[in-house]
């Protein structure tokens, strides 16, 4: 069986012969060891720099213990060299048209006495799972950001009443660098949500070509395997930032395991901390987290000699699209019947708006943030106006009225 530890009465018997200065060969044939096994144990004895007494003092437990900790850790010097590489390797990958034959050509350019195609891949390969023991995928710079609450939920408490508010945990982690935001928000209400996301954006200074939700609510208004139904809200979000979304597939674990695995890693960093205190509103709690989330972008990834920070300023930042100047504004639906003087009327406010004449009697829709009116019929926007707040007056645009209308008023 591949790295199955040999007995250590056996292991004792081929170090005391390799310091009787016995050749492999003999305690290979002497012990009916492989010979492969023999210098894997001595290299391993050399690894760990004991001498013939430290051997006889140890008790086979702890022998075993050695050992079992530190094969894996022994590697020739050329491999040593290729495990040094791989680093860069993994972060040349995520540059669009950049494959590993790619990067192999520039490894035995380097070492020209190194590992052909074929062992540089089953290396990477063997190397990658050490790192990412779970599952690996090769995310392009500026491409894809995951977003996903947390199952766990936060506390704030009212100063003066006591009462216990539950609020939600956000997170959003770039695919690439995996450099992570999160935040405490009220709901998983579409007005939270896409504040939540807007906020990761500005966070991360960019736009990446696309989202990737689970199949939240706010996000997905009806999850399907190969066509879900978008929440009207977030698609209109995602054109303002001229970005895609791209909700995790159904039954396909691995389109969301890299939320999900952030989810887990802030679970342990950042919970523990915020738990053992109490905040009391919402902008205290993001503080918190957002000291801790400074602290998690900053350690160095398992395996690896660099933080998610440093990969996020070296390598995507400069992949990630520009923000619009303005932020978004969410935009509220009505339905509203044109009356016969030519004015629809926006129930919330009680404000009559005009439309061209020739739509009267027609039903159009109302679509309004806290600063503009825009009316639609059939998908086509007819009229626009400056959202106004006082109630039962008119807003009108002659250009809209019919032309003994317009001479009336002129």
């Amino acid at each position: 069986m591949a790295n199955k530890l040999t007995d250590m009465s056996k292991v004792r018997k081929v170090l005391n012969l390799h310091h009787q200065g016995k050749s492999k060969s003999f305690i290979s044939r002497y012990l009916t060891l492989s010979r492969n096994t023999v210098k894997k144990y001595i290299a391993l004895y050399s690894v760990l720099k004991m001498s013939i007494n430290d051997l006889k003092e140890k008790s086979d437990s702890e022998l075993e213990q050695l050992f079992s900790h530190n094969q894996q850790e022994v590697l020739t010097p050329k491999q040593q060299a290729l495990y040094k590489f791989f680093p860069y390797v993994e972060r040349q990958l995520k540059k669009t048209g950049i494959t590993r034959q790619h990067m192999w050509r520039e490894y035995i350019a380097k070492h020209p006495d190194g590992f052909k195609s074929s062992q540089f891949g089953m290396y990477y390969r063997r190397w990658s799972q050490k790192v990412n023991p779970v599952m690996h995928m090769n995310h392009k710079s500026g491409d894809k950001m995951f977003i996903d609450y947390a199952g766990k939920t936060l506390e704030i408490v009212n100063l003066n009443s006591g009462e216990v508010k539950q609020v939600q945990f956000f997170v959003a982690i770039l695919g690439a660098s995996q450099y992570t935001y999160a935040e405490a928000s009220m709901s998983q209400k579409k007005e939270d949500f896409v504040a939540s996301v807007e906020n990761a954006l500005h966070f991360f200074n960019g736009v990446p070509a696309a989202i990737v939700p689970d199949n939240l609510k706010s996000a997905v208004t009806k999850s399907h395997r190969y066509e879900p139904k978008l929440n009207e809200t977030f698609q209109d979000f995602a054109e303002h930032y001229d970005t895609t979304i791209l909700p995790a597939r159904a039954y396909k674990p691995r389109d969301k395991s890299l939320a999900e695995g952030a989810v887990k890693i802030l679970y342990q960093r950042i919970y523990p901390v915020i738990n053992r205190q109490v905040f009391h509103n919402l902008r205290d709690l993001n503080k918190a987290i957002w000291k801790e989330l400074e602290t998690h972008n900053n350690a160095k990834l398992t395996g690896r000699p660099t933080s998610r920070y440093q990969l996020y300023i070296e390598d995507e930042k400069a992949h990630l699209k520009p923000l619009p100047v303005e932020r978004y504004e969410i935009k509220k639906q009505a339905m509203a019947t044109v009356m016969l003087n030519g004015h629809v009327l926006l129930g919330e406010d009680k404000h009559y708006y005009n439309v061209p004449y020739q739509y009267i009697r027609k039903r159009v829709k109302l679509l309004y943030t806290s600063s503009s009116v825009e009316v639609y019929y059939k998908y086509n926007r007819i009229a626009t106006h400056k959202r106004e707040l006082r109630p039962y007056n008119y807003t009108t645009n002659s250009e809209h009225l019919a032309t003994t209308h317009r001479f009336i008023t002129d």
